[in-house]
C-alpha cells in the first residue's frame, strides 16, 4: 500500500512540476510577425509568442479586434516596431488593456525595438502632410537588415533574462546560437546578391531602405508619388521615363498592394514586377526570420539573371 501511495505521488509531484513549468512560461505579445519571429529565437519554449498584425496585412493599417485586446491583458512583454508604425491602431488597445506590465514606455513589460536598430530616413527639418505619409522619426521597415535583426534578438534575450533571471542562462543561449546561425546565413545571401551590386531598382512603397543598403541595391524611384499617395497618370509616366532612361527592369511591390499600376509599367520598359515579402507569414513559406531572407534573396537573384 505505502509503495502505491509513494508511486503515485511522485506521479503527481512530476505533473504538478510540469504544470508549473508550463504556468511559468512568459506570455510575449509582438506587433508584428517578424518580432514575434525574433522572440521565439530568442525564448524558445520558455515562451508563449503571439502577434497581432500577420505578414500578408499592411501594418500600418490594421483591423482592432476584441481578441487582441484579451490577449494584451495577458502579456508579460509587448514588443512594437514604433517610429508610429502602429499609430493608427495600436495605442487604443495598450490603454483598454489595462495591464500596467505593457502601458507604455517604461513599463516593465514594453519594448519599443527601433530604440535598439539603425533607422534610416529620418527626416531632416519640418514634416507636413503635404509630404505624404512620411515617419517623422525615420523608416520604420528596419527589420529587413539582418544586423537590425541581430539587435533585435540581443534587446530580447536582455529583456526575457531580466523578468525571468532562473532562465537567463538559456535565453543566453538561445541568442548566441541565433547570432551563430545569422552570422552563417547572412555570408550566404551577401554572396548571393554581390553580383548584383549597385543594380537599380524601383519600389512601390519605401519599405526597403535597409534592406536595398545591406545587399547593395540603389532604389531610384517609388510607383507612391509620395509615401502613401496612389499612383497618379502623370507620377506613372515620370516612372516611365525613368526606368526607361536608366534601363532599371524590376519593380518591388509588397503583397498588400494593386498590382495594375506596377504590371502597366513593367510592360511599358520591358520589365518585370517582383512581389517581395516584407515579413515574415507574407506568404505560407516564410515562417521564421532566416526564410524570409531566403525567399526575397532568391527571387531577386533569379529575376536578375533575366535582365543582365
Amino acid at each position: 500500500m505505502f509503495k502505491k501511495l509513494q508511486a503515485g505521488t511522485v506521479l503527481f509531484v512530476t505533473a504538478a512540476a510540469g504544470l508549473s513549468h508550463a504556468a511559468s512560461k512568459m506570455n510575449v505579445m509582438t506587433a508584428t510577425q517578424d518580432l514575434a519571429a525574433l522572440a521565439r529565437e530568442v525564448g524558445g519554449d520558455l515562451v508563449n509568442v503571439e502577434s497581432i498584425a500577420m505578414g500578408y496585412q499592411d501594418p500600418h493599417f490594421v483591423e482592432p479586434k476584441p481578441s487582441f485586446l484579451l490577449k494584451l491583458q495577458k502579456a508579460d512583454v509587448l514588443a512594437v516596431v514604433g517610429l508610429q508604425l502602429e499609430i493608427g491602431w495600436l495605442p487604443p488597445l495598450i490603454t483598454q488593456s489595462r495591464n500596467g506590465k505593457i502601458q507604455g514606455p517604461g513599463a516593465p513589460g514594453y519594448m519599443d525595438m527601433s530604440t535598439y536598430c539603425q533607422i534610416l530616413e529620418i527626416p531632416q527639418g519640418q514634416v507636413t502632410r503635404a509630404m505624404g505619409d512620411v515617419h517623422p522619426l525615420g523608416n520604420p521597415h528596419y527589420w529587413l537588415d539582418p544586423e537590425n535583426g541581430r539587435r533585435i534578438a540581443k534587446a530580447f534575450a536582455d529583456k526575457f533574462s531580466s523578468l525571468q533571471p532562473a532562465n537567463a542562462a538559456a535565453f543566453g543561449q538561445h541568442y548566441a546560437d541565433f547570432d551563430k546561425r545569422l552570422t552563417e546565413a547572412q555570408k550566404g545571401w551577401e554572396a548571393k546578391m554581390a553580383p548584383y551590386k549597385g543594380r537599380k531598382v524601383v519600389t512601390y512603397h519605401r519599405s526597403w531602405p535597409n534592406f536595398c543598403e545591406r545587399f547593395g541595391l540603389t532604389v531610384v524611384e517609388y510607383v507612391e508619388p509620395k509615401p502613401g499617395i496612389p499612383p497618379t497618370p502623370v507620377h506613372t509616366l515620370d516612372v516611365i521615363n525613368l526606368m526607361k532612361r536608366d534601363g532599371v527592369k524590376l519593380i518591388l511591390v509588397e503583397p498588400y498592394f494593386d498590382l495594375r499600376t506596377p504590371n502597366s509599367i513593367a510592360s511599358a520598359v520591358g520589365g518585370q514586377v517582383l512581389v517581395l515579402m516584407p515579413s515574415v507569414g507574407g506568404n505560407k513559406e516564410i515562417k521564421t526570420y532566416f526564410e524570409l531572407f531566403d525567399y526575397d534573396i532568391n527571387m531577386l537573384v533569379n529575376a536578375f539573371a533575366k535582365f543582365k
